[in-house]
């Protein structure tokens, strides 16, 4: 998902050096390591969910970025980049998932996720790492539940959790079964060869669905609502300086370079909901379920966005949650067991 933006150093006679490149899960823990041995990293590409775990390494961005830069950029998606009163990243990117569905195949299309159970829709879904957790977080929070409290006690251990671990199961069982072996792209290559019928996608995956041999029977839905309400799993990806950075007046260079209207457009031409609000605005639809999808995902950020409450300790959370889903998915534990083991790491992993 950054691999387009190469281009824009080359163009822009930037020299920028890729020092780690991979999917977040591995980055952000790659990165960690990096930045505990004091290696050097002048800019890096995080989100906003993970900033408040890297704080003790990033350079507060209130009084190195331009005010006035900043100010295009949607001020929901600033928001997300503070911790603690500080700016610790600049976003790059709104992330909502909505469904797409094989219209040609699907007669009639599930608008909550007890009639998707219900159907004989066969729905794909991450079986691993932070998409596993988001779906659960999802399903959670639609049905009326919370994973935490205001102050950030952990809430997990509750009826909705149960029911939602027991959706995942249930789904899954009709699914491929290396399901739970799945990250992002391999649900989307599922949706895309046929092997789905449907499954959440990013904004970001309009490039590769809208070049499919499935393009014109691909359509883009609202995704499922729980019994409480519709909600989509959300954040931002961003941008931040780290206090190892060894050229600082370059990294806030970068910085401003991708947070302006020339280079958000290149993410908001693909498909992306960039963070600047004028490039957003000049995007074009191609076609009918272009237009569509637009639509669908501006209506998602502003009614159904989600977030996870900014936490240090998030990622032993996220880390400990997926891996006792996933147990479920393999028939290895039940929902009940899944999410008490959940309970407990977040309750070990937020102990003062």
């Amino acid at each position: 998902m950054y691999d387009h933006l190469y281009r824009v150093f080359d163009d822009a006679g930037v020299d920028v050096e890729v020092v780690a490149h991979g999917d977040h899960p591995t980055l952000n823990r790659q990165v960690a390591e990096m930045l505990a041995r004091g290696e050097r990293i002048d800019v890096l590409a995080t989100h906003a969910k993970y900033t408040p775990s890297q704080e003790q390494w990033l350079r507060p961005l209130d009084d190195l970025v331009d005010a006035s830069v900043l100010s295009r950029l949607a001020p929901v998606a600033v928001e997300l980049g503070r911790f603690a009163g500080n700016l610790l990243c600049v976003p790059r990117l709104i992330d909502v998932r909505v469904m797409w569905v094989h219209a040609d195949r699907v007669a009639s299309i599930p608008d909550t996720w007890t009639e998707l159970v219900d159907s004989s829709v066969v729905f794909g879904f991450p079986g691993r790492e932070s998409g596993l957790f988001g779906t659960f977080f999802e399903l959670v929070s639609g049905d009326g539940g919370q994973l935490f409290a205001v102050d950030g006690t952990p809430t997990i251990e509750s009826p909705a959790a149960v029911r939602a671990v027991e959706t995942l199961v249930t789904l899954a069982e009709r699914a491929p079964s290396d399901l739970p072996t799945w990250h992002y792209d391999q649900v989307d290559r599922a949706l895309l060869s046929g092997t789905l019928d449907a499954a959440a996608a990013w904004p970001g995956a309009w490039g590769a669905i809208s070049h499919s041999r499935f393009a014109e029977n691909l359509v883009p839905h609202m995704y499922p609502a729980g019994s409480s309400r519709r909600v989509s799993y959300s954040g931002c990806h961003a941008w931040a300086i780290p206090e190892t950075c060894e050229n600082l007046d370059g990294a806030v260079d970068l910085l401003h370079l991708l947070m302006s209207q020339e280079v958000q457009g290149v993410d908001a031409a693909g498909g992306n909901m960039c963070a600047h609000e004028a490039a957003l605005a000049t995007v074009v639809p191609t076609n009918e379920i272009d237009r569509r999808r637009l639509e669908i995902t501006r209506r998602t950020i502003d009614e159904a966005m989600i977030c996870y409450p900014p936490l240090a300790k998030f990622p032993a959370v996220e880390d400990a949650g997926w891996s006792a889903i996933q147990s479920a998915l393999q028939g290895l534990s039940s929902p009940e067991d899944a999410v008490r083991a959940i309970q407990r790491a977040a309750e070990s992993a937020l102990a003062p």
